[in-house]
């Protein structure tokens, strides 16, 4: 059953609110601008807030649910991120403020820029892209301008890895380069003599996502890295996959030029429709007067009796402004707080607790499931989402009946060199009882579609509403509701 709409809940005369007399003199409205009838329905208090509470109970949410949607990091969002974001001194201020009365507010930002390039092994940092899109398109407009500004223009293409971000192609399209697509060897790695047969004059950079979408850390990445640079190119890092390396592996001391960072991921603020995002960039020294401003800095150093004073700098060779004002400040303040929370110590045992998970869950479902690369995940995987001796069964159908499991499913079809691909990332947030649940209910999904397989293809059969017709959906959008005459 679907849920009614408010207008068909509606019932003459009812009244949810009743207006006090106006304490002021009632004004007649401009001509043309007052309308005879309102059609707005009539309810109680009481029909609209069960109303929107229902329809609130049909969203699924991290709160509610575990999100297995690998590469995309759905971790739970701290509750104490939310209070401190709330907080007057943070929430009310405004970016027109004069910059001595919002010395608190600069320093937070600045040490968040402290704290990601000692994350990343990075000399700067920038915190104003939006997401980690835009990150991205960050990266590849700072390695376009870098060669410009050394007259090496020769240089137009960029190398992207078969298991990298979807994003990443488009990205470097977008910042008008070629793009030259890299395959994987047999262990999901970067294959190396595809690299070397595409390092000459014309190569502007690689971008490289590590670890990748399959889940694995690229065995020869300083190699990989070093054959770039040989010929002239920059590496860019995607580091939406960041949680796995937290207080691990810094990707500046690994070679890389340029990576933007996903707050919206590694440090936990919110996901999906949570958002707004955010995808900051840092760089190596060559790169520094690149970024995108403005910058919070230090303008003049403080002493024992004053604190430091902070304001703004632009880099001299800058790409130029990417966000309005300073970026999403109550998604810095979130992350800021993530990060004082949890210190060095805490934030490697996040990385080595999301990577614990996702070995665990592939192991216990490794046995229904064809694993493509059997090595070592960092902290996701990918398994196949089909059987030889059931050809009727894909992805989708598991996906679909994984709901009636009470589990949002994981992400489909992605990364591309995979067959039927089901990417799963359990984050270090779930317990090992969520992951032993839903493991039962992937295994007990293999089971039927070897026993039932129609079942499988009319999934999901407890959900308000059943499997859609996906393609007509992204084609014919409704984007507002129907209001009956």
């Amino acid at each position: 059953m679907t849920e009614k709409t408010i207008y068909e809940l509606s019932q003459p005369g009812r009244v949810g609110v009743t207006f006090p007399e106006p304490d002021v003199p009632l004004t007649p409205s401009p001509m043309g601008f007052e309308r005879e009838h309102l059609n707005l329905p009539e309810l109680s208090e009481l029909d609209v807030i069960r109303h929107f509470t229902n329809l609130s109970k049909l969203n699924y949410s991290i709160n509610s649910g575990f999100y297995p949607l690998g590469s995309c990091t759905m971790k739970y969002n701290p509750k104490i991120n939310e209070e401190a974001a709330r907080m007057p001194g943070l929430a009310n201020t405004h970016p027109f403020q004069p910059i001595v009365s919002v010395q608190g507010n600069l320093y937070i930002m600045y040490q968040l820029q402290e704290w990601l390039q000692e994350i990343s092994g990075f000399h700067r940092v920038c915190l104003t892209p939006a997401a980690g899109a835009q990150g991205e398109l960050v990266g590849a407009l700072i390695i376009k301008n870098y060669h410009q500004k050394n007259n090496d223009t020769k240089r137009v293409k960029i190398l992207i890895p078969d298991s990298a971000h979807g994003t990443n192609p488009a990205t470097s399209s977008m910042s008008g380069f070629n793009v030259v697509p890299l395959q994987s060897d047999e262990r999901g790695n970067v294959d190396i003599q595809a690299l070397k047969s595409e390092c000459d004059e014309t190569l502007a950079g690689l971008m490289l996502t590590n670890p990748n979408t399959l889940g694995l850390f690229d065995e020869n990445v300083e190699e990989v890295i070093q054959l770039v640079h040989s010929a002239g190119g920059l590496v860019y890092g995607d580091g939406a996959n960041l949680n796995a390396l937290l207080g691990i592996v810094r990707p500046g001391d690994l070679g890389f030029d340029v990576m933007h960072f996903n707050l919206h991921k590694t440090f936990s603020t919110p996901h999906g429709g949570g958002g707004p995002g955010s995808g900051p960039v840092g760089v190596a020294e060559h790169l520094n007067d690149y970024l995108p401003g403005p910058i919070v800095t230090i303008i003049e150093e403080g002493d024992e009796e004053s604190p430091p004073f902070f304001g703004f700098y632009w880099p001299e060779k800058t790409v130029g402004r990417m966000k309005a004002f300073y970026g999403h400040f109550g998604m810095l303040i979130r992350a800021y707080t993530y990060i004082a929370m949890h210190g060095g110590k805490g934030l490697r045992n996040i990385a080595e607790m999301a990577v614990l998970n996702a070995n665990y869950l592939k192991s216990q479902i490794k046995e229904d499931y064809t694993l493509p690369y059997d090595r070592t995940c960092m902290h996701e995987f990918v398994v196949e989402g089909s059987w030889d001796k059931v050809p009727a069964v894909h992805a989708l159908d598991i996906s679909k009946r994984l709901m009636d499991y009470g589990f949002h499913p994981p992400t489909n079809y992605f990364p591309l060199i995979v067959h039927e691909a089901l990417m799963i990332e359990p984050t270090e947030t779930e317990s090992k009882q969520t992951l032993d649940a839903f493991a039962k209910a992937m295994k007990s999904i293999a089971k039927e579609a070897r026993e039932n397989p129609d079942l499988l293809h009319g999934a999901p059969f407890t959900t308000p509403i059943r499997r859609c017709d996906e393609v007509k959906a992204a084609r014919d959008l409704v984007l507002c509701c129907w209001i009956p005459d």
